[in-house]
């Protein structure tokens, strides 16, 4: 028990650090309170995240101030994820980090959902009526979570402005693919200097040859999955099939590795890489199953490197299901487009603040166990 209220106060005291980066953000107390009241039911062992059930754990009498903070009250919900995104920096930063891109679906009832319509879902792994969010996440040793987000707005929406308005959509946000928006959300990071070394996202986001166009240009580092039909340039020729490159590899070519911990143990498969910068994933089981990514990199670069980053993809899908199941991301009543930015970047300041305070107990039990060193110092990992 004692344990447990240790706990609920370490929690509690980081969001209130967390608060403290964004509270000059409102011009009032109230939302200033209700803010923070949001975020201490979004990580509250509540088995629905309501209005009612998060204004019942705030103490208010109903869910007006909460609806007030999300939908009525001007604040800015970028600048506030400003702050969050440099608390992640300032707890995690990492110059090794991986900066990783997908999207995810929030299944909703009815139409008037921002952004909301039949379709694709990778949550659910079918076509749904649902909305879509596009997201970065950061990946470092110590722990990854969530730096950016952006609601997808299908051309169902974006060509009837009418119905845009009266889900609050300015005039002024068009249509945009969901590559665009990731380039925009990486084009922000190395703005706003976020310490990272790679970039990596799945086949959906890395066949854009444009963006890798854009990436390789600015000299980012990156791996991106791709199609079987993608082509590269080599010395044979301009377009060639990257599935082509493959074919009757020498078997002592397939190198057979993990690429991290997964829901069901190691993720291992068979991995192989040819000079122009291409490598291949083979499944263990289903040797026929080959997944392949497009890489920009340091010439030094190994291939065991190669495979940390391209795994380092699942980051993301771990970050979503903590945040969902943890920090109430999924968890929403809001309809309107700017609420849904308000909703996802106070939840997302919670996941960050989960992800620094395990961060630390991880330091504290590494720092138990390992051996006394025979040096009198040592260089921090991180030098912000």
């Amino acid at each position: 028990m004692g344990g447990d209220l240790a706990d609920v106060r370490l929690w509690a005291g980081e969001l209130e650090a967390v608060h403290e980066r964004f509270v000059h953000r409102f011009s009032r107390l109230e939302p200033r309170e209700s803010a923070l009241a949001y975020m201490r039911g979004l990580i509250a062992p509540l088995q629905r995240k309501n209005g009612w059930t998060l204004a019942e754990e705030a103490g208010h009498a109903g869910p007006d101030r909460i609806h007030r903070m999300l939908n009525r009250i001007e604040w800015d919900s970028d600048e506030v994820l400003d702050d969050v995104r440099q608390y992640v920096v300032d707890h995690l930063g990492d110059p090794n980090a991986v900066l990783v891109v997908d999207d995810t679906g929030f299944v909703k009832k009815g139409t008037r959902s921002a952004g909301v319509q039949r379709q694709y879902s990778g949550t659910a792994g079918r076509t749904e009526n649902c909305q879509v969010g596009v997201f970065l996440a950061y990946a470092t040793d110590r722990g990854r979570t969530l730096l950016d987000r952006r609601l997808y707005l299908p051309t169902s929406w974006t060509d009837d402005r009418d119905r845009c308005r009266r889900a609050g959509i300015d005039d002024t946000v068009v249509f945009e693919t969901k590559v665009a928006m990731a380039k925009a959300m990486v084009r922000r990071a190395i703005a706003d200097k976020i310490p990272f070394r790679w970039v990596t996202a799945d086949a959906a986001y890395g066949f854009s040859k444009g963006w890798r166009s854009e990436l390789e240009r600015a000299d980012v580092f990156h791996v991106m999955a791709t199609t079987r039909h993608d082509t590269v340039i080599t010395r044979w020729t301009i377009d060639h099939p990257v599935h082509d490159l493959f074919n009757g590899l020498a078997r002592q070519k397939w190198k057979r590795r993990s690429c991290g911990n997964g829901a069901h143990g190691l993720r291992i498969y068979d991995w192989a890489r040819v000079e122009v910068r291409v490598i291949a994933r083979r499944s263990v089981a289903r040797p026929q199953e080959i997944s392949y990514y497009i890489a920009y990199c340091p010439a030094e670069t190994t291939l065991d490197d190669l495979i940390r980053v391209a795994g380092s993809r699942w980051a993301i899908e771990e970050c979503f299901q903590s945040a969902k199941q943890e920090c109430g991301l999924d968890d929403y009543q809001v309809r309107r487009y700017p609420g849904w930015h308000r909703h996802m970047t106070l939840a997302m300041a919670a996941h960050a603040c989960l992800t620094v305070l395990r961060a630390r107990e991880l330091d504290t039990e590494k720092a138990e166990t390992d051996p006394p060193s025979s040096s009198t110092s040592a260089s921090p990992k991180y030098d912000g």
